[in-house]
């Protein structure tokens, strides 16, 4: 395969993807604008924070898999990859140690006041007394907000300094998810509005994009305690800035941030911003995924999802249907010949009834195999006759998926 990678990959990724007979072409200068002109000829686009648009997938000639070196795929146009039959996958949980870190530690410089510490220490000024001051963690209430692997895992880091941690009920989370929240001692409320008013500390862990724009408004800012901390290591444009500059004038409300809105897109830059340079407000520069141990998990888990995707099997993806589709399920049970299945979908070729999941199982031995059909119409009898009725077929079921 060709593959186009628009950032970085260690040597040491894109020489196993080469040793695989890959040619990777690196072009971390690939700007949002520059792709849809460099996409034609690849397979594969690889990406972390470059935008991926639909200019960009219109112009791909043959490309069958984007990867997000990362978690979040806001930055891609995941429905028109969709539309061009394009799997968009991504790398989650590996960058979640590397985040969780980062939240505690600006916790920490929040309530210790280091960074101002270090500053005043640095300009030769000694002053025990003002940095004296601090509530310390023990004790207090650490609300989590949103509990996928980020969250869980600065949940586990919340607990080890002995404070109370709050995340909400949801009943639509997966068994193993609720095993973990339990084995972490997580306590959960009803509601965002209770598990603000109650905590302490509030961390925002949630995904990006127009569910959580503004999520941390007036409203919720009003909710926290008088002088409590809000972290915010996930997106910028969860949070109103000017409803934060405000609770942090009104209600000693403190702030810990790695993320703002308007970064500059490239690395490096000028970046203006009231709320960074806000005295309550410890910052950095996005940099919460960013350590080697984050980086290579990511880097791994990039070449395994490109491995996966050339095995036929993709892993990771964001933009297929999870659960099966259609109205009708067309159960084959058939000996395992060559033609069998070419046979059976040129009659419902005929019949103009679409396909909308397939599965063809082989029992031990490779004699016989079951292929499993999702359509999207309606099978007469007539049909199903007619299908079983086909060579090396032993039985054919149909069903409707409403019963």
């Amino acid at each position: 395969m060709r593959i186009l990678i628009a950032d970085a990959l260690p040597q040491a990724q894109i020489d196993r993807l080469s040793k695989q007979g890959d040619e990777c072409v690196v072009s971390p200068e690939l700007g949002v604008d520059d792709i849809p002109d460099a996409i034609e000829g690849f397979d594969v686009l690889v990406v972390r924070s470059t935008k991926v648009t639909a200019e960009a997938i219109k112009r791909s000639d043959r490309m069958g898999l984007i990867v997000r070196s990362g978690a979040g795929t806001n930055t891609i146009d995941c429905q028109a990859a969709a539309d061009a039959g394009i799997y968009v996958c991504n790398v989650p949980g590996t960058n979640s140690v590397a985040v969780a870190e980062l939240t505690l530690g600006l916790l920490l410089a929040v309530d210790r006041k280091i960074p101002l510490a270090s500053t005043d220490l640095k300009n030769g000024i000694w002053d025990k007394k003002k940095y004296s001051k601090a509530d310390g963690l023990m004790g207090k209430t650490f609300g989590v907000v949103g509990v996928g692997e980020i969250g869980l895992a600065v949940a586990e880091r919340a607990r080890s300094f002995g404070m109370t941690v709050l995340a909400i009920r949801k009943g639509d989370r997966r068994p193993d998810v609720e095993a973990r929240i339990r084995s972490i001692g997580i306590r959960l409320v009803e509601d965002l509005n209770q598990l603000v008013s109650e905590s302490d500390i509030v961390s925002l862990h949630v995904p990006g994009g127009d569910s959580t724009k503004n999520l941390v408004d007036r409203h919720f800012l009003n909710l926290m305690k008088p002088g409590s901390i809000l972290i915010n290591t996930t997106r910028g444009e969860v949070v109103d800035e000017e409803a934060l500059i405000t609770a942090i004038d009104e209600q000693g409300i403190r702030a810990g941030l790695d993320v703002f809105r308007g970064e500059p897109a490239s690395g490096t830059g000028e970046f203006t911003s009231a709320l960074a340079a806000h005295p309550n407000v410890v910052g950095t520069h996005h940099i919460g995924a960013s350590t080697r141990q984050a980086q290579d998990a990511t880097s791994a888990g990039t070449v395994e999802v490109i491995e996966a995707y050339r095995a036929g099997n993709p892993i990771n993806c964001v933009n297929v249907v999870q659960t099966r589709v259609g109205s009708t399920t067309i159960t084959i049970r058939h000996f395992d010949r060559v033609g069998v299945l070419a046979a059976a979908l040129e009659l419902l070729r005929q019949a103009d009834i679409n396909v909308q999941t397939m599965e063809n199982k082989v029992f031990h031995g490779s004699n016989a195999a079951m292929a499993i059909i999702d359509v999207a119409d309606t099978v007469t009898e007539d049909l199903t006759r007619k299908l079983a009725g086909l060579d090396n077929v032993i039985q054919v079921q149909t069903t409707s998926r409403s019963q």
